[in-house]
């Protein structure tokens, strides 16, 4: 049994693919189901551990500006991504050739 909604007419839950997702060939590709130490895929567990760690370590007095640094950080990683998506996505440019006559 598959954990994605096998029934076509059922509902969709908030966190099901959308009906013929399943389906998809391409899911090698996007390495879906490729394993832990694949060095496509970042393991991003040293990182989550160290910034838990540091969480914990933070005095009671300072957590909720911790909590602020970590907002923040998380916003500028979030524009960035949205800036290098928006570059991907635009078109190319062409480049502007101007003919100069010789005489």
């Amino acid at each position: 049994m598959s954990h994605w909604n096998d029934d076509p007419g059922a509902g969709a839950g908030p966190t099901d693919p959308p009906p013929g997702w399943d389906a998809w060939q391409g899911w090698a590709e996007a390495g879906v189901g490729s394993p832990p130490n694949d060095p496509r895929v970042p393991d991003l567990t040293a990182l989550i551990q160290l910034v838990d760690g540091l969480r914990r370590a933070v005095p009671p007095e300072l957590r909720e500006q911790f909590a602020a640094l970590q907002r923040e950080l998380l916003l500028t990683v979030r524009s960035l991504i949205d800036w290098y998506l928006e570059r991907l996505d635009a078109p190319k440019r062409e480049a502007r050739v101007e003919d100069i006559p010789i005489d």
